[in-house]
């Protein structure tokens, strides 16, 4: 027979139990790590890829250097070397014109005729009045004289004598005075006719026949008659930019185009500069002289200088899609140890459309980000992930 234990329960069913709620235990812990482990892998892999999305992947590019001579093309007005506003002198009606716009004329030549009966008139009164100033000088002169061999014979006293002497000299100084107002009137009347002060090309005619003349001299409006130029040589203004500045100096060679000559190209010399930076543009004015012959060139026109300037070979070239324009001035932005941005201010020289020159705050070895981003501050983690071929605009 089989012992029996105390209590009446098989012997080993303890143990048995023990088991079970242990496997059962560890098949929950299971569960719950299979269930929970995953989900934590996943958050730490979620968290991981946007620490590597928040990081900005960039395109860069190195900047290259400037040729050592360069041209720049600026825009520049054609004006004809001499160019005048033609006024009248005098006031009246015109009379007759001899020119119209585009008629070339010689130095001298007469352009238009006024008539002024007023001042017609005037110098007939102012003649006359020479007239009978010179009769009560003649008259005053004998008297005199009279006087003088008079006062010889102690015929008429001292006074007397001294009294027609000087009304002899009052006279002769009512006939300069009259004779002044002549020579005025006659010179004021010779402007009735308006002559060319110089060989060149009537460019306005703004009067007609019958047209009141004003020449301003009593508060009037003055009228300009004409506008005469002179084309056999032009001369043209250029700003050039401060950055050019020293490097514009007299004798370099210009070239201008025009739109209506393409593939054509008019040759120039700088003459001379303003010396002086417009500190409104912060530009430098300066003269280039063309010739112009045959009056190819008209004056007036819009036009293209091309002016060939030395080199200072520390200039670099970027595309204009890496410069960031912030309050605080122009800046772009670098990666200088290959994982962060560091913002650096510049200069910039000339554009050249899809290319600016950049004159300070590079040293030509930076690696420049293209397309930055507004956002982009120094320090802030960067991953290059492409470098074009340098200067290459994207």
């Amino acid at each position: 027979m089989n012992a029996e234990p105390e209590n009446g329960k098989p012997a080993g069913r303890p143990a048995h139990h023990y088991w079970i709620v242990i496997i059962a235990a560890l098949t929950v812990v299971g569960l719950i790590v299979a269930g929970i482990l995953p989900r934590i892998q996943a958050r730490a892999s979620l968290h991981r890829e946007t620490r590597e999305m928040a990081i900005a992947s960039v395109t860069v590019v190195h900047p290259t250097r400037a040729p050592a001579s360069s041209e720049i093309v600026l825009p520049a007005n054609v004006q004809a070397f001499i160019d005048a506003p033609i006024y009248a002198r005098t006031n009246g009606y015109l009379k007759k014109w001899y020119v119209d716009i585009g008629s070339r004329v010689k130095t001298g030549q007469l352009l238009a005729e006024i008539d002024t009966p007023e001042v017609n008139q005037a110098l007939g009164q102012s003649r006359a009045d020479l007239a009978t100033a010179e009769a009560n000088l003649n008259l005053s002169r004998i008297t005199a004289e009279r006087y003088r061999d008079l006062l010889e014979t102690d015929s008429v006293s001292k006074q007397d004598a001294d009294n027609a002497a000087g009304d002899y000299a009052a006279k002769q100084a009512i006939v300069h005075s009259a004779e002044a107002n002549v020579r005025r009137l006659e010179d004021l009347q010779s402007f009735q006719k308006i002559y060319a002060p110089f060989t060149g090309v009537i460019t306005a005619r703004n009067t007609d026949i019958g047209a009141l003349i004003d020449s301003g001299a009593v508060g009037g409006t003055r009228t300009e008659l004409f506008h005469i130029v002179q084309p056999e040589r032009l001369r043209v203004y250029v700003n050039v930019p401060e950055a050019y500045s020293q490097a514009a100096k007299p004798g370099l060679t210009a070239d201008l185009t025009l739109a209506e000559f393409p593939g054509r190209r008019f040759p120039g010399k700088l003459v001379r500069t303003a010396n002086a930076i417009d500190t409104t543009t912060r530009t430098l004015l300066v003269q280039i002289d063309v010739d112009n012959p045959t009056g190819t060139l008209l004056s007036g026109a819009y036009a293209e200088v091309h002016l060939k300037l030395p080199g200072a070979n520390s200039s670099l070239i970027l595309p204009v899609n890496t410069l960031l324009f912030r309050s605080e001035g122009l800046r772009v932005a670098t990666v200088p140890d290959g994982q962060h941005a560091e913002l650096k201010p510049v200069t910039l020289g000339h554009d050249f459309g899809s290319e600016v020159e950049v004159v300070a705050g590079l040293n030509g070895d930076d690696t420049v980000i293209i397309n930055p981003p507004d956002s982009v501050i120094s320090g802030q983690a960067v991953r290059i992930v492409q470098t074009p071929s340098s200067g290459a605009p994207q």
